[in-house]
């Protein structure tokens, strides 16, 4: 019986945890993606297609601005000038 119960309070915590992946792309990713996608319908390319290339552009722009963010985070708190390799910027 503590197996299951055990076994049921995983199975929870690994839903819930799916569920706020899903909500991890940003207001900025949500806007960057449906005007990308509007702009290559609009040029006749495929749903598919469009979908593929606007997540890949709104994703790589994302994840290089929470980069710039991350830099920007550790060179206010060491105090430097130095970036993350340790060498002058």
């Amino acid at each position: 019986m503590g197996k299951n119960i055990a076994a049921v309070f995983i199975l929870c915590i690994v839903m819930v945890a799916a569920l706020h992946v899903g909500e991890a792309f940003t207001a900025d990713y949500k806007d960057c993606f449906k005007k990308c996608e509007k702009e290559c319908l609009d040029e006749g390319q495929g749903y598919t297609f469009c979908e593929m290339k606007c997540d890949a552009e709104c994703a790589a722009k994302e994840t290089a601005g929470t980069k710039v963010e991350y830099q920007n985070t550790l060179r206010n708190s060491s105090g430097s000038s130095k970036g993350i390799e340790g060498r002058a910027s």
